[in-house]
């Protein structure tokens, strides 16, 4: 096994291929929050703690453009729907765009 044959195992690589993995991490941790910040809406977590407060302002932050698809009366399921939305697009959109520049 050469060195480059490790070298490429362990994470490196091509230009390409290190910008494509950084794009997929960035729509999946995007995607995490939102998804963290619904679950923490469904179980009522505590909107006095710090983390939680943190992890919505990143949610909002995130969602902005969404917030407001969906008003159906059901608190949890709009919630649900305007940031799962918004979730479902980063992580699409943003594993497309990693899976293109991989192929560069």
């Amino acid at each position: 096994m050469s060195v480059g044959d490790r070298y490429s195992r362990s994470g490196g690589g091509t230009p390409a291929k290190r910008t494509a993995l950084i794009i997929h991490t960035i729509a999946d941790i995007a995607a995490a929050f939102l998804g963290l910040w619904i679950v923490f809406h469904l179980l009522d977590a505590n909107q006095g703690n710090v983390f939680v407060q943190f992890v919505k302002g990143v949610a909002d932050s995130l969602a902005w453009w969404a917030r407001d698809i969906f008003t159906m009366d059901t608190e949890g399921l709009r919630v649900a729907l305007n940031y799962g939305l918004p979730a479902a697009i980063y992580l699409l959109a943003g594993h497309l765009i990693a899976g293109r520049v991989r192929r560069l």
